[in-house]
């Protein structure tokens, strides 16, 4: 890391802040999703003269595919903009300035300088984080870079607690700046193993600023999910998810359902995908119930993705349905291996087969070659068993799991 980065604090992964972070989610009551490559705040407006011809060129060459000239126009911009009074920037300097660091950094990516790339957003961190009385849209812009940071940390394996470092700060600035512009939270947290409805047990909610959006706050929870997901922290990533898909299936003001963009976007973990991995985690978990937790979140996304197939915005938005269509495949073929895990060969085979002609009406070959694997494995292991397990009997239910 470069050393004008100002990286959050010194925390491992053993520290108590990890904890107190936790016990906040649990307590406050957000939801939210996420992930792929994150979208920032990028809008070029009412610069100051001096940066202006520059950023004009920087941002032509960059969407002409030219990135090293594009870097080259965005670096002197860069420059020249650590020169300028704040006031050269009116409103909302520091979002002003942390967006040209965000296009020069983009710039670095696009010509193969991910180091270079990386100290740029470090150092766009460490000036947001030093800045006084900044406004929600630059705290937020904030954690849009510590996500980002955290997502390279580990692209570039930079090490685990580098990875963690980035990603716990982003979520902790996340809450902060939600709490405060959002007021109160409303309610209690239900049970969080099993679904309850469509949208499943969920955190309570807060009403979210205008100027954030729903991936805004989910995008860090989920990538920090994911991250203790690896790391075989299976309680703290299903906490993160848990908020993630109640953020993804929460439906806007005076709407009925959740959009068909949030339930499949594209760009980053649908609620259905999320539902999927949450279904994973259980299912690994030590927890003795986890089987079946895991089947009731994955029943739970093939309902989500079914109803999503029916709702008004569903025609209209063909390449987020495509994603749905394809976690359909996707969730057909691991409820059907949760159900021969648990004994239950006649519906694992249903959900096997009908997993198999989900993926080839997609024509989704490398699903539809893994559930023809799953029949044949069934129909083997069914010629080789007596009868009584054929039929998953109860009795046998305990002695056919173990043998999975």
């Amino acid at each position: 890391m470069s050393s004008s980065a100002a990286g959050p604090t010194g925390r491992s992964r053993s520290s108590p802040k990890v904890s107190t972070l936790f016990t906040v989610l649990m307590g406050i009551g957000i939801a939210s999703t996420a992930y792929g490559v994150y979208q920032f705040y990028t809008t070029f407006t009412m610069w100051p003269p001096e940066v202006r011809a520059d950023l004009r060129a920087g941002i032509k060459a960059k969407h002409q595919g030219d990135f090293d000239l594009s870097a080259r126009y965005l670096k002197r911009a860069w420059e020249t903009a650590q020169t300028l009074p704040l006031s050269a920037f009116a409103s909302e300097p520091h979002l002003k300035l942390s967006g040209i660091a965000v296009v020069l950094a983009e710039a670095y990516e696009g010509s193969n300088r991910p180091q270079e790339a990386y100290d740029i957003y470090s150092t766009a961190l460490a000036q947001l984080q030093a800045a006084k009385d900044l406004t929600g849209r630059e705290r937020m812009r904030a954690v849009a870079i510590a996500h980002k940071l955290g997502e390279m940390a580990e692209i570039y394996q930079r090490g685990p607690e580098e990875t963690e470092q980035w990603l716990t700060y982003a979520v902790e600035e996340m809450l902060r700046v939600v709490k405060s512009e959002s007021g109160a939270s409303k309610g209690k947290a239900k049970s969080a193993e099993e679904p309850d409805g469509e949208v499943g047990a969920m955190l309570s909610d807060l009403d979210l600023p205008w100027w954030v959006r729903k991936v805004d706050v989910a995008a860090p929870l989920e990538a920090l999910g994911r991250f203790y997901a690896q790391e075989g922290k299976t309680e703290y990533a299903i906490t993160l998810y848990l908020q993630a898909v109640g953020m993804l299936m929460q439906p806007e003001a005076n709407q009925k359902d959740a959009s068909v963009e949030d339930r499949c976007r594209g760009n980053i973990s649908t609620g259905a995908q999320l539902m999927n991995n949450l279904s994973d985690l259980m299912a690994r978990g030590p927890d003795p119930n986890g089987l079946k937790f895991a089947e009731n979140w994955a029943r739970q996304a093939q309902g989500v993705i079914e109803k999503t197939r029916t709702l008004p915005g569903a025609r209209k938005d063909p390449e987020n349905m495509a994603l749905c269509e394809q976690t359909l495949a996707a969730v057909l073929f691991n409820l059907g291996a949760l159900l021969e895990m648990g004994g239950k060969y006649d519906a694992a085979r249903k959900s096997f087969q009908d997993s198999l002609e989900q993926a080839k009406r997609i024509n989704m070959t490398s699903g539809a070659l893994e559930a023809r694997s799953a029949l044949r494995r069934l129909e083997r292991m069914q010629k080789s068993e007596p009868p009584a397990v054929q039929n998953g009997s109860p009795q046998d239910d305990k002695a056919n799991a173990a043998a999975q």
